[in-house]
């Protein structure tokens, strides 16, 4: 199934898709391929499997300690698409979500190659920009991936059109300016940021950074086409697969139960 197959079933559905989130590596290689798999039984209709990075300045404390575990237990990129692969075994759906720089060390193209023969659908880049995108712009084609690129309550018009221009898939709306976490309430700029984008694409636009609840799930599935949840997940890989599938669970009912913004 590709994202615009995914997209068009969930929206057939009258609902957001639930997207989750978790660094491959933690807890440990196996640990994320049982917490990825808790998540798809939980309901959670697509993944991002995170590459672990040193520097990742996207990411609030939550991410970076989960990352930071992985990388001192010694992971490699090439496990990343062992993770992957885990996913699309089980039947599941992931994409990718890396910083620049590990892709641009591996080979865009060999990391292009060897995510799509992994099964993964895409790749969310959050520090590269379309303008110099141009090497995964040709590599991602090649090979058959999405190009999920975003956008920020900062960005300009010209910009929004630029990054929806160039992307495929989806397009990730940050909900808040600053790094992920889990937060009481959902950015109050996230409802204006889609509608924003949505003027200038027909790409499905999912919103992250902050969701932690049923009620926010539902809140944010009331103006967007996928609510993405990173840190409340990857907190309660510390605390199980069970702990994961039941707060995926939790979240798939949210996204069922859209509140109108």
């Amino acid at each position: 199934m590709s994202l615009q197959e995914l997209f068009a079933r969930t929206r057939s559905e009258g609902r957001a898709a639930l997207v989750g989130y978790l660094p491959a590596g933690y807890p440990s290689v196996e640990g994320s391929k049982d917490m990825l798999a808790a998540m798809i039984d939980g309901g959670t209709d697509l993944v991002e499997v995170g590459m672990p990075y040193s520097d990742p300045v996207m990411d609030g404390p939550t991410i970076q300690l989960a990352a930071d575990t992985a990388l001192k237990q010694g992971f490699r990129l090439k496990q990343l698409f062992e993770v992957v692969e885990s996913v699309s075994s089980r039947g599941g759906h992931a994409v990718v979500m890396t910083y620049w720089n590990p892709v641009h060390r591996y080979g865009v193209d060999r990391f292009a190659r060897d995510l799509a023969a992994a099964g993964g659908l895409g790749m969310i880049t959050p520090d590269l920009i379309p303008d110099e995108a141009a090497e995964w712009m040709t590599a991602s084609a090649e090979h058959g991936l999405d190009r999920i690129f975003l956008v920020a309550p900062s960005s300009s018009e010209e910009r929004i059109d630029l990054t929806a221009r160039a992307a495929s898939g989806f397009l990730y709306a940050t909900a808040v300016m600053g790094v992920t976490g889990a937060r009481d309430k959902v950015g109050a700029g996230a409802a204006e940021l889609v509608r924003r984008t949505r003027a200038h694409t027909d790409l499905p636009v999912g919103v992250g950074l902050g969701v932690r609840s049923r009620e926010q799930a539902a809140e944010v599935a009331g103006f967007a086409d996928a609510v993405i949840v990173g840190s409340a997940l990857v907190t309660k890989a510390a605390e199980g697969a069970e702990a994961v599938r039941a707060l995926s669970a939790e979240l798939a009912e949210g996204v069922r139960q859209p509140v109108a913004a």
